[in-house]
């Protein structure tokens, strides 16, 4: 079969979060992700319930920033290149 595969496919994982979100609002529950802080473990779990392997898609693209901005502090305190 052609196209995407159970391992390619992907979707926003917050997508599936406020789904899930609006369908328990939606019966009563009013669920709160991260009411104590950052809401990401509570989201991922919630998609390792349902059988879905979050992925940190979006986290890369601020690794590759943090990255860049630690080489540039330690160019400029330390003088490393």
């Amino acid at each position: 079969m052609d196209g995407p595969t159970q391992d390619t496919e992907s979707c926003n994982p917050w997508t599936i979060v406020n789904l899930v979100s609006q369908h328990l609002a939606g019966q009563g529950p009013h669920p709160v992700f991260g009411s104590t802080g950052d809401p990401g473990a509570h989201a991922a779990q919630l998609l390792r319930a349902l059988g879905i392997r979050p992925a940190a898609e979006g986290h890369s693209r601020l690794l590759v920033g943090n990255q860049e901005e630690l080489a540039r502090l330690r160019a400029t305190m330390l003088g490393e290149r």
